[in-house]
């Protein structure tokens, strides 16, 4: 089956925007998205990258962006008030309900929280109540996000990113063919397409 590996980060807008795009991709192109949970944090410190929050001119043009593809894709988009947010414990959440199966549902609620009706999830009770909300168990994904396979998993698909010429996020492979960010969501899904002839 064809497949499209998608690095992201909660963290980051853009990253949002790709994923409410990612179930009429497939659809479209009969390909399964492949989730790739990576710590964009440290993808910027391996490749001296920063977020454009952090250059006010940037981060000024950018908001406009990010309104602007989110009325072109018919979504919901709010700025959050508390970016940018510190990922650590909601990247290893995706790590552990990947492992669990529920792993759509985690994604969903945790894009929500930062993106459409925005929380602090730089707190630990507001994220709590978050899952809480969304159906999950606050103490038993806490628990799990200790466990050191969880661990090592985020930190392995984060060297990973790095090795393979990840710089920011949303990226995807198509095989090794990457291409970086929710603007180019086309070529993703021409290069898609180009394997049905192949």
């Amino acid at each position: 089956m064809k497949k499209v590996e998608f690095f992201f980060d909660f963290g980051s807008p853009t990253t949002y925007l790709a994923h409410t795009q990612m179930p009429g991709l497939a659809k479209r192109t009969g390909a399964e998205v492949v989730y790739r949970p990576m710590l964009l944090g440290g993808v910027f410190k391996a490749t001296g990258n920063q977020s454009p929050a952090m250059i006010a001119a940037k981060s000024k043009w950018m908001d406009g962006d990010l309104k602007a593809f989110a009325k072109r894709y018919g979504v919901p988009y709010t700025r959050n008030p508390w970016f940018p947010v510190n990922t650590m414990i909601l990247m290893r959440g995706a790590i552990a309900m990947q492992k669990e199966g529920r792993f759509a549902s985690y994604a969903d609620a945790i894009f929500h929280a930062m993106w459409v009706e925005p929380q602090n999830m730089n707190d630990p009770q507001v994220v709590g109540a978050v899952l809480a909300k969304a159906g999950f168990e606050p103490k038993h994904l806490l628990a799990a996000i200790e466990h050191q396979p969880v661990k090592d998993e985020l930190r392995a698909n984060t060297e990973e990113a790095v090795s393979r010429g990840v710089f920011g996020a949303p990226t995807f492979f198509i095989g090794d063919r990457m291409i970086f960010g929710q603007d180019r969501l086309d070529f993703v899904e021409e290069a898609l397409r180009s394997q049905n002839q192949m």
